[in-house]
């Protein structure tokens, strides 16, 4: 057993977010198998759901003593200390590397195709300080060069290309938050499309290649795969998956890795652990032998959380109750989501149960949860305003439920009017999709982004990570708050 607490001081100190202002160290990365090919740099598309991880690895992809430390934990791994990397466009405002959502829209609006635009993105990071293109001072004007210049364009790639292959080292561009490129799907779509038309482009080079970070509604292939060859980019995409084994492996990479890292070594086990020296700091990788087996990890989590969510087993077990609580109507959990709830309950058992024998009180697990989900509905307002909208009137109903009294709801209270009147008005940011259908196509949109999961009898139920947030009820569920 740990001693109770520095295991409740471990879990209360875990971190909190995505921090967009600084880039990630490599004690703070860890790589479930999955995410170590979404590196490789043939792999141009990098699909998942917010909070799955996609920002973290753009920004540190960014590092070179992350990129170090990536190719130290395979000898497979393409990506090494000697790999390049320019950023193309993301979270953080940067006019000098690529132009901002405003640019954007004044170049579309001047009939400017946005492969165009993308490559001229490209060719600006490729070319060397001499080159024309730098003396141009605007992305319009960059833009008219490599529309009037297509040979010395070319060169410039080939060029560059010619460069890193000599030296055996890839050259990344990295490309992500791109629903901040538009406020509207149609030239958001247009704008992934032709994104994926120049990464397919760069493929033909040896050395240079384009790196996607794209939400999973952002893949509608009939909006942004309709050119020959699109096959081609998403045949190569992957997925940034977290099943609950690699959650844990996320919370013992924390564990291991922090000033009494030792303690939770001893206590996990597995022999003689090796240590990876990167910027002169010891690093610890989680055995994946504790990771690949469940009654390994459940043993060992059991022994920090206590072996039931009650009073008895009837209540369930903490090693999977957390998970699926934390679920959306496809089963994703967001790691963040997971590292919150179990920050959160270590606080409230120091609080409210400082005497429990274990690190976590199983009514603190349920408030962690509680937490969670309304920092997952946060998140959702942030990236979806509209979901909001529809969903905010339905507190205090209790789901499993038919979609009719749904239905009812939002005509009692003309939430599908006034979300029409918004769209109208373009006050929405990237509005439900179907809303032209109405009810059931909102209905469409909401199980599309794993809100609503639709059950074999035709009701509709709300994953506990949504429906606690948003204070509806459901029976032998985690109770909203208030």
């Amino acid at each position: 057993m740990i001693d109770v607490e520095i295991a409740r001081a471990a879990l209360a100190g875990l971190p909190e977010g995505t921090r967009y202002d600084e880039s990630p160290s490599p004690e703070e990365v860890y790589l479930p198998p999955s995410h170590l090919k979404a590196m490789d740099p043939n792999n141009m598309l990098v699909i998942g759901m917010r909070g799955a991880g996609k920002t973290f690895w753009w920004a540190a992809l960014q590092q070179p003593a992350v990129r170090k430390l990536i190719g130290q934990t395979t000898e497979r791994s393409a990506v090494s200390e000697s790999t390049e990397v320019r950023t193309g466009f993301g979270i953080r405002p940067a006019l000098d590397q690529y132009p901002d959502k405003d640019v954007l829209r004044a170049l579309m609006l001047t009939s400017v195709e946005p492969r165009l635009i993308w490559r001229t993105v490209q060719a600006w990071q490729l070319a060397e300080v001499g080159h024309p293109i730098r003396h141009e001072e605007t992305w319009q004007a960059r833009v008219t060069y490599v529309d009037g210049n297509p040979e010395a364009t070319a060169r410039v790639f080939q060029e560059a290309d010619a460069k890193f292959d000599e030296s055996g080292a890839f050259l990344l561009i990295l490309f992500d938050a791109l629903d901040r490129c538009s406020d509207d799907w149609k030239d958001m779509y247009r704008l992934i499309r032709g994104l994926m038309q120049t990464a397919l482009e760069m493929r033909s080079y040896r050395r240079l290649r384009v790196k996607m970070f794209l939400r999973s509604d952002q893949v509608d292939e009939t909006q942004i795969a309709d050119f020959p060859d699109a096959s081609k980019v998403l045949s190569s995409s992957i997925e940034l998956g977290w099943p609950s084994r690699e959650l844990y492996g996320l919370l013992w990479h924390n564990l291991i890795n922090r000033s009494n890292g030792e303690d939770f070594r001893t206590f996990l086990g597995h022999g003689n652990w090796s240590a990876m020296v990167v910027e002169e700091k010891s690093l610890y990788p989680v055995p994946r032998q504790l990771i690949s087996k469940d009654e390994s990890q459940r043993e060992k989590f059991h022994g920090i959380s206590g072996p039931w969510m009650g009073r008895n087993a009837r209540r369930g077990f903490p090693y999977t109750w957390i998970p699926n609580h934390l679920g959306d109507a496809e089963g994703r959990v967001s790691p963040r989501s997971f590292l919150d709830a179990l920050r959160t309950a270590a606080e409230d058992t120091a609080e409210r149960h400082p005497e429990h024998p274990h690190a976590l009180h199983f009514d603190s697990i349920k408030r962690g949860v509680r937490a969670a989900s309304e920092v997952r509905v946060t998140e959702l307002r942030e990236d979806y305003p509209w979901v909001h909208l529809v969903l905010e009137p339905l507190a205090g109903m209790t789901v499993p439920c038919r979609f009719d009294e749904i239905e009812e709801r939002w005509s009692d209270k003309h939430v599908l009017e006034r979300l029409t009147e918004d769209v109208e008005q373009n006050d929405v940011k990237l509005p439900p999709l179907h809303i032209d259908d109405g009810a059931d196509g909102v209905r469409q949109d909401l199980q599309t982004l794993g809100i609503f999961m639709r059950l074999p009898d035709g009701r509709v139920n709300i994953p506990d990570v949504f429906r606690v947030g948003y204070g509806l009820g459901r029976k032998g569920g985690v109770r909203p708050a208030g």
